[in-house]
């Protein structure tokens, strides 16, 4: 049986109990990609599937040449159980992460290795059809050059910033298009099925399938880089709202008279407790810092400000950029601490770049907890940095794209 077809639907052709097996299957090849090999009776009890019915689909799918016998689990007594997993090479998956001026891909085998390395493009996000038509050529490239079988690769999965509707496949801030969607559009491009997610959510998947959140049931993953994102994993499901638009609390007006913030309001929580807020209170402040190593770099090698260079003297101990960073810690941990009110999580990963300034950002963000929190809602809510790193946004395209592929 062809468990994966070019439109990521069933084949019309099954009847009734083939669909079954098929979405059996699916499910298996679901649950081997995320925890890796595992017995016919543990499959079983986590698809609530009978023993035989799922060591016969098990069979068939290692005749497919999707699922091989790789080796005997352990036992408390009797016979040793055979463990099932997905071969090397029997699925690939193309992942792509759409930043607003680059954009990363990569191709990934069964077992969730990297087979192409990390592909980056210079590519500026604009609402512009040449945009699709430049990741497209990049990725057409890579799949070429990658020499895998083309009749392997299953699907795609994009993550990218913007409003997003992932279930209607719409982004309506970037590349939006009246007439199609933009997962339609890029399925035609691929000729394969393609899921979009906001890039948050992407991570916030990411945690949940491959880092810190995974066994977790209720986290919340923030990501602190030029913008303020929030991805949401409620009793172990992504939560995406009525409309798919959950996490923008980034967008809360929090400071009266503040600065004006793209979504067109002032005072939005993103202008003070980002990577754009950590570059406004700098330049705001740097003119009567100017003993600071920090402001002397700036001066002597007219450097554009960014956060990267905050964080690097925060490091070398430059008092000036370790106070600028606290400031932004402080204003995070008052929307920090409405989220563990609202939403009672039992941990809260911090990724992006101006999360790598670590215990110059947590401490800031634990006082705020400390003033602003109910201490046993806080006290319940364990606050980590991720350690998922730059790769973070690409892995969640990848898991966005399986997680679609074998619910369909």
């Amino acid at each position: 049986m062809n468990y994966f077809t070019k439109n990521g639907y069933y084949d019309e052709t099954l009847s009734i109990v083939e669909k079954k097996k098929n979405l059996l299957g699916k499910k298996i090849v679901n649950f081997l990609y995320f925890h890796g090999p595992k017995s016919a009776v543990e499959i079983s009890k986590k698809l609530k599937s009978s023993i035989p019915t799922v060591t016969a689909v098990l069979l068939e799918l290692c005749d497919s040449g999707i699922v091989i016998e790789q080796g005997q689990g352990s036992s408390s007594g009797g016979r040793r159980p055979n463990l099932f997993g997905l071969k090397n090479d029997s699925l690939f998956i193309l992942g792509i992460d759409i930043g607003r001026y680059a954009t990363k891909m990569a191709i990934f085998d069964s077992n969730f290795k990297n087979v192409t390395g990390l592909k980056t493009i210079n590519v500026k996000l604009v609402n512009k059809p040449e945009t699709l038509d430049l990741i497209f050529e990049a990725a057409q490239k890579l799949i070429s050059d990658s020499g895998i079988n083309k009749d392997k690769l299953i699907g795609v999965g994009v993550d990218m910033p913007g409003l997003i509707d992932a279930k209607a496949g719409r982004n309506y801030t970037y590349l939006h298009q009246e007439e199609s969607t933009l997962s339609k559009v890029l399925s035609q491009m691929f000729s394969l099925p393609v899921f979009i997610e906001n890039d948050a959510k992407a991570r916030a998947l990411a945690e949940y399938r491959f880092g810190l959140a995974k066994g977790r049931k209720n986290v919340l993953s923030l990501h602190v880089g030029w913008g303020l994102g929030l991805g949401i994993i409620i009793n172990g499901k992504l939560y995406r709202g009525n409309s798919g638009f959950t996490g923008e609390f980034s967008h809360l007006p929090i400071i009266e008279n503040g600065v004006l913030c793209e979504c067109g309001k002032r005072g939005c929580l993103e202008t003070v407790a980002s990577g754009k807020g950590l570059v406004h209170l700098a330049q705001k402040q740097i003119e009567s810092q100017q003993d600071s190593p920090l402001a002397k770099l700036i001066a002597s090698q007219e450097k554009e400000l960014v956060p990267k260079s905050i964080i690097e003297a925060a490091n070398h101990g430059d008092q000036f950029a370790i106070s600028i960073i606290s400031q932004v810690g402080l204003e995070l941990g008052k929307g920090i601490a409405i989220l563990i009110q609202l939403l009672n999580p039992e941990l809260i990963i911090l990724g992006g770049r101006v999360a790598e300034a670590n215990q110059y950002l947590l401490t800031p963000i634990q006082q705020s907890l400390n003033h602003y929190c109910m201490p046993r809602l806080r006290d319940q809510a364990e606050l980590v940095i991720s350690e998922l790193g730059p790769n973070a946004n690409i892995l969640g395209a990848v898991a966005t794209a399986i997680e679609n592929i074998f619910e369909r």
